[in-house]
């Protein structure tokens, strides 16, 4: 069964676009390693959400070792506030899955 994560995270005052670009920047590899989508949305002020749809949870957590998504994650975090949420999702289907 698919794995489905929803994340949000809280920016500092004026960082929301550049970290919302640091996120979009390696999508094309994402599909690549397990990624059926990933979506980052904007929400409430200095707000980033994103929706992510996994081939496993197995993948979603390799991805997050790859040294590329560890340079962007370096990259945005001091863009960050510290404010994160996070919940995991059984993907049931849908458009994207």
């Amino acid at each position: 069964m698919p794995y489905g994560y929803t994340g949000s995270m809280k920016t500092q005052p004026g960082k929301r676009q550049a970290v919302i670009d640091i996120l979009l920047s390696g999508v094309g590899r994402l599909r690549e390693v397990g990624c059926h989508a990933y979506i980052v949305c904007e929400g409430d002020e200095d707000e980033i959400v994103v929706f992510e749809v996994w081939e496993s949870k197995q993948h979603h957590d390799d991805s997050l070792q790859l040294p590329e998504v560890r340079a962007q994650i370096g990259r945005a975090m001091p863009m960050l506030t510290g404010e994160f949420s996070g919940r995991e999702l059984a993907v049931l289907g849908g458009l994207g899955t």
